[in-house]
């Protein structure tokens, strides 16, 4: 790096240019220390924005439709914050479930969302390391003869899921007597808890918290019937970006910005991720 010359303070001119040198010199050094090397933000957005893809209803994607500037959830801020750490502006493209998120990871329409990586899932996008675990858990109506986890599976009994979701497949082999609902988003699976239609809706329970919130009367059961493991996904043949995209997880680990996003978006039965 060439050497930038002393200072003397015979003359203003100088030292302006001295000043003006350090903080080009910084930005310059800055710049080098957060953005992603061409290789690296080529394969992780190509189009050069990072397209963030998101589903209303949870925490851990987006609590809620609204304006860009007020989303609130996990993959909208760790999404943006790898959008600002490569040096690229990013864009949040909201789905209806996420079982669509993932498709269109698959078509290259999207390039980075948050998601359980399920080994169905690990099929269909390449995962990074988990950034945390999530608790997967019942919602049950009130007077529901679902009382407790262990409860589940008995005749007569319904449990809802959303439609292509990891819950549909994991449970439709595990219960046997239940049966199995499966719903096109969260608004249309809380309704019909509301209305007595099903007994109960199983998920993660960051989901299932931000539900009960919105359906008066019912409760998240205690106890877990699995666990999730969140992690960053983006599509396959993009490995190039991967080696980038593991330092950032653990970045956003360690410097708090994980936590700081988790509770902004009002995420509960986190747990450690697994080793």
């Amino acid at each position: 790096m060439k050497a930038i010359p002393a200072c003397h303070p015979a003359s203003a001119a100088p030292r302006r240019r001295f000043i003006l040198g350090l903080l080009a010199t910084g930005a310059l050094l800055a710049g080098c220390a957060t953005h992603a090397p061409h290789a690296e933000r080529a394969a992780l957005a190509p189009t050069g924005t990072l397209r963030v893809a998101v589903y209303p209803g949870s925490p851990t994607s987006l609590v809620e439709a609204a304006a860009p500037e007020s989303m609130r959830g996990v993959t909208v801020d760790i999404g943006r914050a790898l959008a600002r750490t490569m040096g690229v502006p990013s864009e949040v493209v909201v789905y209806p479930r996420v079982a669509e998120v993932v498709a269109a990871l698959q078509r290259g329409e999207a390039d980075f969302t948050i998601t359980n990586a399920s080994q169905e899932r690990a099929k269909l996008v390449d995962f990074a390391r988990p950034l945390v675990d999530l608790e997967l858990g019942v919602l049950a109506r009130p007077g529901s003869r679902i009382g407790n986890v262990e409860a589940m599976d008995q005749a007569g009994a319904t449990i809802g899921v959303s439609q292509g979701s990891s819950s549909e497949r994991v449970l439709g082999a595990r219960l046997k007597q239940t049966r199995i609902r499966t719903f096109p988003n969260l608004d249309a699976a809380r309704n019909a808890l509301l209305a007595g239609e099903i007994d109960a809706f199983a998920t993660n329970k960051g989901i299932l918290f931000e539900m009960a919130e919105r359906a008066p009367g019912t409760r998240v059961l205690d106890g877990r019937w699995g666990a999730e493991h969140l992690a960053p996904a983006i599509p396959k043949g993009r490995s190039a970006g991967k080696p980038y995209l593991e330092s950032f997880i653990r970045d956003v680990q360690a410097n708090g910005e994980l936590e700081a996003a988790t509770k902004r978006a009002g995420l509960r039965g986190t747990l450690a991720p697994s080793p």
